[in-house]
Order: structure tokens, then sequence, then C-alpha cells
């Protein structure tokens, strides 16, 4: 009887495995590929441009030459990662939309811009628990009020500039850069896209 029991539970342990095996595990939360895929940007998008777009859905995006800050997330992420947050707003804008800031007007979701909007990406990397305090590490999100109350979000790299404190890769204007830009702006956000955090994203965006 006990040989029967430890050779059932065998089987059912290596059944386990083997499911386990076929799950969608989220990539590690290490900073330097969302980085690298973020400075490949740099050169690639030089346009600044946030006119709506009609876009695919999932994996929508404009041409890579143009874009505006939440671009070069949005981007970093489906590149390093695997992670969409265009699919992951959509789906999370859905099952809770009152969360969501009503600052467009909106009454239901729009996978079309959502995502590109840097209210709604602060939201849910709030919402995932990516929230943090304390000094900036490379590959954390920080969101900034520029001029004229607008919203902004740049990633923060793994290089020092002349000041001595991090570059952080952005598009503020004139296409994607690194640049030694992290102190000039109010802070509203700081974010860190932690092994919980990514399993959170890619538990939406996948």
């Amino acid at each position: 009887m006990d040989r029967a029991r430890a050779q059932g539970q065998s089987a059912a342990m290596r059944f386990l495995l083997a499911l386990l095996l076929l799950l969608p595990f989220p990539a590690a939360a290490d900073p330097s590929a969302v980085i690298a895929a973020a400075r490949g940007q740099v050169g690639v998008t030089v346009v600044y441009d946030p006119a709506y777009a009609s876009l695919a859905f999932p994996g929508g995006d404009i041409d890579r030459s143009r874009g505006v800050c939440t671009d070069v997330l949005i981007r970093a992420l489906r590149d390093a990662l695997g992670v969409d947050l265009q699919l992951a707003v959509n789906r999370d804008m859905k099952a809770e939309f009152a969360a969501y800031p009503r600052t467009w007007g909106l009454t239901r979701p729009d996978r079309n811009i959502d995502h590109r909007r840097v209210g709604n990406l602060a939201t849910l990397l709030r919402r995932a628990g990516a929230a943090v305090e304390g000094a900036p590490q490379p590959g954390d999100i920080l969101t900034v009020t520029l001029p004229g109350n607008l919203p902004h979000l740049m990633i923060v790299s793994d290089r020092a500039g002349p000041s001595g404190r991090p570059l952080v890769i952005h598009n503020v204007g004139a296409g994607t850069r690194e640049e030694d830009r992290i102190a000039d702006w109010p802070l509203t956000g700081h974010f860190r896209l932690t092994p919980q955090v990514l399993e959170r994203l890619a538990a939406l965006g996948r």
C-alpha cells in the first residue's frame, strides 16, 4: 500500500513539473535588458509625435521613427521582456475603469491611446505594486511634471552624467535621448520593475 502511494505521489509530482514547464514565467527583473532596449531607441526614434493613431491590437505601434515619452517604455518592455503594456493597460482598464484618470473624458477604454498616456501607465504600475521611494536605481521608471503641467516619463539609465547623477532615457520633444536631466523637473512618481511587478504585468500583457 505504501509503495503504491509513493508511486502515485511520484507520478503526480512528474505531472506537476511537466505542467510548470509549460507555463509562461515572467522575465527576470534584471534592469539591464530594459535599459539596453530603451537605449537602442536612441537615433531610431528621432521625432516627438503625440498624434492619435489607430493601432493594431495587441502589439500595436506607430512607426519607430516617431513617438512620445511613454513609447520609450512601451517599446523597451516589449523588446526586452515580451510584456505588452498596450494589452496590460487595456485589460486592467476593462476590469477597473474607475481606477484610472478621467482627464481625457473617456467613458470606456481606448486601446489605441490609453497605454501611451503617462497617467494611465503610472496608474497601472501603482496598481501592480511598483511604487517605491528612495534613490532611483537603474531601470526605475520616473514620472515628472514639465512646465505647463505636462506629465512626462523617463527610464533611469545605468550610466552617470557630468553632474554625477544617473542619466535618463526619454523622449521629451526631440526623439529618444539619454540625458543628464533626472533632477530637471518635479517628481510625481517612482516605480520599480521587481519580479512580483513583472509577474503581474506579464499576467495582463502576454
